[in-house]
Order: C-alpha cells, then structure tokens, then sequence
C-alpha cells in the first residue's frame, strides 16, 4: 500500500514518536509498505511520522545516490559505500556525533520543492533494532550519516527547515504557508493538514 505523505504543518511532524516493540501491529506489512511509499516519491528516507504514525521507525535506501558519477563517470567518492544501504532502523538512538560541522542541501517529502543547507556533524553512532528485532551498535560517515540523522530527526519531532538559520526560515514562511494549505505540485500523494 502506498501511504500519502503528511505535509509541513501537521502536528504530528512535532510529536517525539515512541518505541515499540516486535507485537506492533502488522509491523512487517508496515514496513513494506513505508519503502514502497518511500520508492513511489523517489526518496532516499521515510519516517513514520511522515505516514501518520508517531512510533520510532524509519527506512532508508540511498542506493540512487551510488548512481550519481564525476564528469568522467566514475562514482562519486562521498557517494561509496550507498548502494547497499537499505535498511529499517526501529527505536533508533545516536548515541555520539562528532566531527567538524559540514554543509549539505537537504530536501525532505512532507516539504516538497524546498531544498536548503543544513549543518550536521559528519560522522554519527547508532543503535536500533531492525525488522526482526536484532539490536545493532554502528558506525555511519559523511552521506549516509546525514540520512539518517535527517531521519532520525523525523521520530525526535523534528525537521531540516528546524535547523536551518531563523532569518531564512523566515523568508521561506510563505512556500511553507502553501505546502500546508496543499498549494504544491507533487508526484506522490500527500495529506496536507488545510486544503485540498
């Protein structure tokens, strides 16, 4: 099933999702489901806030990153090691981030056609569990660290446009007015908390 993707403005973009466990209703299904919905708006990343759900849960596949390739078509080196990357994160917690902070344009689906910098301090550990509820402790760099720190962000109530500097949030105020009201052209299907 595809979900529609919940737009900016909808309270539950603000909620701190909360753990579950392995008897979550039809978790597998739902899994399946959030790719599914992840591959139909062409993302890299999908919370479950971002499907309606304030449950610590997120999926990640940046393998279409691992695509992208220098003007010589060699793969680009900050992208290596992406295409492998598919993963279900549940109950997620960074326990270190460290490093000198770096810039990367993020986009995000429940904020369609707005792309800004974000600052994130490039390498991050984790622990999570994933689908069959096996625990991991890992180590993530660079762009595949900065996924899933914009994921993770999503179950801790957060957004990029959160981290980016007051006055040009600012500036964006009105893109934002009109993705809530559902003035937006999309690909995908969403839910917008007024309109459409």
């Amino acid at each position: 099933m595809i979900f529609p993707i919940v737009a900016y403005g909808d309270p539950v973009l603000k909620k701190v999702g909360v753990d579950i466990d392995k008897d979550y209703p039809g978790l597998e299904q739902f899994i399946a489901d959030m790719f599914d919905t992840m591959y139909d708006a062409s993302g890299v990343g999908l919370a479950a806030p971002q499907v309606g759900r304030s449950i610590r849960l997120f999926v990640i596949d940046p393998s279409p990153f691992a695509e992208d390739t220098d003007d010589d078509g060699k793969p680009l080196e900050e992208y290596k090691g992406l295409k492998d990357l598919k993963k279900v994160f549940i109950n997620a917690k960074i326990l270190e981030e460290e490093g000198e902070e770096w810039k990367f344009n993020e986009g995000c689906l429940s904020i369609p056609k707005i792309r800004e910098d974000v600052l994130r301090l490039p390498k991050i550990r984790i622990q999570y569990y994933d689908e069959h509820f096996k625990k991991h402790i890992e180590t993530y760099e660079g762009v595949a660290a900065r996924i899933i720190q914009h994921e993770y962000d999503h179950i801790d109530g957060k957004l990029f446009v959160d981290r980016i500097n007051p006055m040009r949030r600012k500036m964006l105020k009105g893109k934002l007015d009109d993705i809530t009201k559902g003035k937006v052209d999309v690909a995908y299907k969403m839910r917008f908390p007024k309109g459409r």
